[in-house]
């Protein structure tokens, strides 16, 4: 079903894919975009559980928007070992406005398609997304 906001659908190997992750813990994060051909939303990469918080932020393109999921080992303070899923929007300062526009007239809807987020990030720089502002909002 196309979003009314922007047009976009959802491929349904998107919500597989983040199945796989929540459940299975299959995946380490997963990256997505919008196929302005096909008018939907498709899977981009996908990072194997072995791949590090580095690993995903490099696979960011630098002048494109997507929309990604990671899921977030840490320690608490009380010592115990805890993960939480993350949505992250990407939408880089140096995209293009078009670019820009779409992912966020098409942000809402998706998210919702994916149950389960623990937290969300909305990063136009690799700062935003830095590991220390991560683990701060694990907590």
């Amino acid at each position: 079903m196309a979003n009314a906001a922007s047009g976009m659908a959802v491929d349904n190997e998107c919500k597989i894919k983040f199945l796989e992750l929540k459940s299975k813990r299959t995946h380490r994060f997963i990256t997505f975009k919008i196929d302005e051909k096909l008018q939907q939303i498709t899977v981009d990469k996908i990072g194997n559980p072995g791949q590090t918080y580095d690993d995903f932020t490099a696979s960011l393109p630098e002048k494109e928007c997507r929309y990604a999921v990671y899921d977030f080992d840490f320690v608490t303070e009380e010592n115990c070992q805890k993960s939480k899923i993350f949505f992250i929007a990407w939408s880089p300062d140096t995209s293009r406005v078009r670019n820009k526009m779409l992912y966020a007239s098409s942000k809402d809807r998706f998210r919702r398609e994916l149950d389960g987020i623990q937290c969300e990030v909305q990063a136009t720089d690799a700062s935003e997304i830095g590991i220390d502002n991560i683990r701060e909002k694990a907590r």
